[in-house]
């Protein structure tokens, strides 16, 4: 059983797809104290939160059995991420869920910034009647800088031009093709500060974009420019922005997310020019929905050992992009998992290969999911992407990865090759179609061997009787062949013999079958992941 901790507010339908699971515990315990979870946090394997509790290094070293993080949003600035990879913890966000809701506010923020909607909506209510004093701005031609263009970037900059705003747009990973086919100029932040009307941004909050608009940034900004937060507190300098509002430099600023929440001084509260909301980028019925659902999944998912999505401590991959390498992923596992069990020896090194399509995946994380193959038959823990690494390094196994973009007999092939302290053997495979995973090559041997739950390979002598023989032995014990194929190099010498069975063996029918004449080698292979 999997107990799992949601220590802030989520959505009851997420809470709900937790507690039907027959294999979970799930208590909720909101507004805990720093030491009161210290006090209980050892007893959970998953920890659910939001942007309130704070997972921090004392909590993660409280945390005996924690597996899994769960921030129910995008920022994970109140996880201790170093201190969670140090003890192979996934930490894991949803960045999609509240993309729409997060980019609808920030639109939303730039009207009521725009045309004085809330300060008009005061004074109405003041009954008062005073039209010149809240003239506006159209957002019409105006252009709009976006600094980070991720998923809530690209749906802003995608309903600012249905306004017919012109987009320069900042990020890293953007390049000159990607911004002409979206319709946008590729600009620096520099750039961006100079010449918007209106600057968004849509940052996570790191150490490379914590005050990246300050005093210097604004210095250079138009007269009259327009900011907008709805990303993270401390993207743009509070006090910096409250002198630029002030002098008149800024003509004002629509906020949404604050250094300290809630803020302790409420520095923007006097100041006329100023639009704020307290943290409702991702508040939004629809969006607290998707979020509680899809976090409730993703730590599911990764605690019963399935696919880790959306972790901030392992290889970054797009959802898009994962679900393209889920076959993969599959194969990589299945590659390790298998040749571990064949192998004999004490693991010193991996060989890591891969020819052709594949390389143009990110194959860090498909090594990953190999180096989780080969170390959970051969450990107690259970290995994930986060903390295989740290395992590897335990264990002093170096790997060695290699690739080429030739394509050879297979249009993409993975190859696994172990090194022990006795032998070197290896693996390879491919994918046919969408997710047909064959392992196609075994210590040296071409094969075509769809892989099952429990396989047995078998070296021996190439002589005639040899599957008669196997068979009876299996048969005597009720065991089913589900497929048999045999595979050679010289005829005479020595073969390899696969078998996929429907029945787990005993230790005891192993031993029988290794009696057989001109058996050299049996192995049992169970392999889950299949």
């Amino acid at each position: 059983m999997y107990r799992i901790l949601v220590a802030d507010p989520i959505a009851e339908e997420g809470i709900e797809l937790l507690k039907k699971q027959k294999d979970t515990v799930v208590d909720v315990k909101l507004k805990l104290k720093p030491e009161e979870l210290i006090a209980i946090i050892g007893g959970y394997e998953g920890l659910i939160i939001r942007s309130e509790t704070k997972a921090t290094a004392p909590v993660i070293a409280a945390a005996k059995k924690l597996k899994v993080i769960g921030r129910a949003g995008v920022g994970v600035d109140n996880v201790d991420v170093p201190a969670a990879s140090k003890k192979g913890i996934i930490v894991m966000n949803t960045p999609d869920g509240n993309t729409i809701s997060t980019a609808e506010h920030t639109l939303a923020m730039m009207m009521s910034l725009s045309r004085n909607i809330p300060a008009a909506d005061a004074s109405m209510k003041q009954k008062k009647w005073d039209r010149k004093k809240f003239t506006g701005v159209e957002l019409y031609g105006k252009t709009l800088g976006i600094i980070g263009l991720g998923r809530v970037g690209r749906e802003v900059a995608l309903r600012a031009k249905s306004f017919h705003m012109e987009i320069m747009a900042f990020d890293p990973y953007l390049t000159e093709e990607m911004a002409l086919k979206l319709g946008f100029k590729k600009a620096t932040v520099e750039e961006i500060v100079t010449a918007a009307d209106y600057i968004t941004v849509h940052t996570p909050l790191t150490k490379e974009t914590r005050g990246i608009i300050g005093e210097k940034e604004i210095a250079k900004m138009k007269e009259g420019v327009r900011l907008v937060n709805c990303a993270r507190g401390g993207i743009i300098d509070e006090k910096a922005l409250v002198t630029g509002l002030k002098s008149g430099k800024i003509a004002g600023a629509a906020i949404d997310v604050y250094e300290k929440e809630p803020p302790d001084d409420f520095i923007y509260s006097d100041l006329p020019n100023v639009v704020l909301t307290p943290h409702l980028g991702a508040s939004t019925e629809e969006a607290q929905v998707s979020v509680a659902i899809a976090i409730a999944n993703q730590v599911l998912e990764a605690l019963r050992g399935g696919m880790v999505r959306n972790a901030v401590n392992a290889p970054a991959v797009p959802a898009e992009i994962l679900a393209q390498m889920k076959p993969y992923i599959l194969l990589g596992e299945t590659l390790g998992r298998t040749l571990i069990q064949i192998v004999e020896g004490t693991v010193k090194s991996l060989e890591i290969e891969y020819t052709g399509q594949v390389c143009d995946y990110n194959t860090s994380y498909l090594t990953l999911s190999i180096v989780r193959g080969v170390l959970t038959p051969i450990i107690k823990e259970p290995v994930n992407m986060v903390n295989a690494p740290l395992i590897l390094k335990e264990k002093n196994i170096v790997i060695h990865e290699s690739k080429s973009n030739v394509v050879k007999d297979y249009s993409s092939f993975v190859k696994v090759a172990i090194i022990t302290d006795k032998e070197r053997s290896s693996i390879g495979g491919t994918v046919f179609g969408k997710d047909n995973v064959r392992i196609s090559r075994l210590a040296g041997y071409d094969i075509d061997l769809e892989p099952a739950a429990y396989m047995l390979v078998i070296i021996n002598k190439d002589v005639p009787g040899m599957v008669g023989k196997i068979g009876t032995c299996l048969g005597k014990e009720n065991i089913n062949i589900a497929s048999l194929q045999m595979a050679r190099k010289v005829i005479g010498t020595e073969a390899t013999t696969l078998l996929t069975l429907d029945n787990p063996l005993e230790e005891r029918v192993l031993a029988e079958l290794a009696k057989i004449d001109n058996i050299r080698s049996v192995k049992f292979v169970k392999n889950d992941v299949a």
